[in-house]
Parts: structure tokens; C-alpha cells; sequence
């Protein structure tokens, strides 16, 4: 049976100084910026709604379309998303995509297709498969779901723009490379990736004076 690492408040700090041990790279970044946050969010139907608006997008367009929406609809529910008109879902900043994709979601919550409860004592694998199941939402959502909302340690994102783009920084590597090639730095990191990716995405926001909350 696949073992399932996670990491909480208790043990966060403890992993980051694990990995600086072995990386010089990342120590930098730490010694320069501080600890990463421990990024965090709900694993629930209102976070996976959040992340679908989160793709292709910046992180303060993302929550400026989740406040609206839950201006509009106070408890964002799979009731509650079905029972919008697209017009509704246009003035939450929902383009004609993403409102497909939620409301795929929340059908797919209510049919009993997807059920996030049964996430909890699930593998990393299970828990993606069942996920990309649904239309809209792919490798980087899924993997961003288990890295914020489930804290499981062992991810590292190959797609996403600003993890990469801070790798490269860091370890002053070319503007061209694989997925295969990050994979081999990436695997580095086992079996504590998704730290070594916030202290990454951590430096990427820091280098560009953003500041982004634990409870992002």
C-alpha cells in the first residue's frame, strides 16, 4: 500500500530546514525572504470551485471572482452554484468555460460521481484520477488541491508557470526546459516536494513584492 506523507504547522518548519540541509539552493531563499507560509486551504467543494477560477488566471483574479461569488450566493454549495443563471455567473467575473466547469462540478458533487469525503485516507493517485474524471479540471488542479487543501508533501506541479519560473531562477537553469528534466530536480526533493514548491513559489512572490496569506 502506497505510503501518504503529509505535513501540518507541527512539522512544516521541521521539513523546510530538512531540505535546506541538502539543497544550498533553497537555504537562500530562506535565509533571504524567511519561511514560506504553509499555504492551506479547505478540503471542500468551495476550494476546488476557487482553483478552477484560479487557471490561466493571476491569484487576486481568482479571489475577486470567489468573494463575488459568494456575495451572491453566501455558501458556495453545489445547490447554490446549480441555481445561478449564466448571467449570474458572468457578473462573478465566471467566463462561459469556467461556468461549464463548475457547474459540471457541482452536478458531479450531487450525482454522487465525486465524493470529497472519501478523499481523507486516499492515495495521492486515487484522490488525482478521481478528480481529472471531471471536466475542467486537470493535473495542476488536482495536484493543488492535494498540496493546499489535503497537505499531502509529495507533489511538485510540472505545469505550473511560476513554479518553474522561480526553478529556473533559482538554480540559474535555461529558459527552455522539459517537464522531464524539472521531474529529475523535482525528484531531488522526495519525499517532501510540495515544500520544496512552496519555499519556490515563496521566493517567486517575494522576488516580485507580492504578498499572498497562508489562507490563500
Amino acid at each position: 500500500m502506497a505510503l501518504i506523507h503529509t505535513f501540518d504547522e507541527n512539522n512544516f518548519i521541521e521539513i523546510c530546514d530538512y531540505l535546506t540541509k541538502n539543497d544550498t539552493d533553497l537555504k537562500l531563499i530562506i535565509a533571504t525572504y524567511g519561511y514560506p507560509p504553509l499555504w492551506k486551504r479547505s478540503p471542500s467543494f468551495e476550494t476546488l470551485i476557487h482553483i478552477i477560477l484560479e487557471q490561466q488566471v493571476s491569484l487576486s483574479s481568482a479571489r475577486s471572482a470567489l468573494n463575488k461569488l459568494k456575495e451572491q450566493v453566501g455558501q458556495v454549495t453545489p445547490e447554490s452554484i446549480l441555481l445561478l443563471t449564466d448571467e449570474q455567473l458572468r457578473n462573478c467575473y465566471f467566463s462561459r468555460q469556467k461556468s461549464s466547469y463548475v457547474r459540471h462540478l457541482a452536478q458531479a458533487v450531487i450525482s454522487n460521481q465525486l465524493s470529497i469525503e472519501s478523499f481523507n485516507a486516499a492515495t495521492d493517485e486515487y484522490v488525482r484520477t478521481a478528480l481529472k474524471k471531471i471536466k475542467g479540471i486537470g493535473d495542476w488542479s488536482a495536484n493543488v488541491y492535494l498540496m493546499m487543501a489535503m497537505q499531502r508533501a509529495d507533489l511538485f506541479p510540472l505545469n505550473d508557470v511560476a513554479l518553474v519560473k522561480s526553478l529556473q531562477e533559482t538554480k540559474n537553469l535555461p529558459r527552455f526546459i522539459s517537464k522531464e528534466e524539472i521531474s529529475v530536480i523535482a525528484a531531488k526533493w522526495k519525499p517532501y516536494q510540495t515544500i520544496a514548491a512552496f519555499i519556490l513559489w515563496h521566493s517567486y512572490l517575494c522576488k516580485r513584492k507580492r504578498v499572498v496569506s497562508a489562507h490563500i
